[in-house]
């Protein structure tokens, strides 16, 4: 069996119009390596990117373990500068 770990996946995001405006958006969940914390946290943006563009509602299934929250269709995520590292439960959150 393969043994998870949770990960945190930062992302460094800008708006769209006005690059002055940055900012990071945080993934977490489990996954076996960083490069599959990466591609999961990648996953979940796209299929809630997927879904707000087609009129849905963003997906709350976090079936995964990985999910979307504060998805903003007007700020460019800079995925090429994500960073992936061990998730420290600091604040005792699940």
């Amino acid at each position: 069996m393969t043994q998870l770990f949770r990960y945190e996946v930062d992302v460094p995001i800008h708006h769209s119009t006005d690059q002055t405006r940055r900012g990071l958006h945080v993934f977490t969940g489990p996954a076996t390596g960083p490069n599959d914390a990466l591609a999961a946290a990648h996953s979940a943006y796209d299929q809630a990117v997927q879904r707000v563009s087609g009129s849905l509602a963003v997906p709350d299934d976090s079936s995964n373990g990985w999910a979307v929250c504060g998805l903003r269709p007007d700020w460019v995520l800079e995925w090429h500068k994500a960073t992936v590292n061990a998730w420290l439960n600091h604040n005792g959150l699940t």
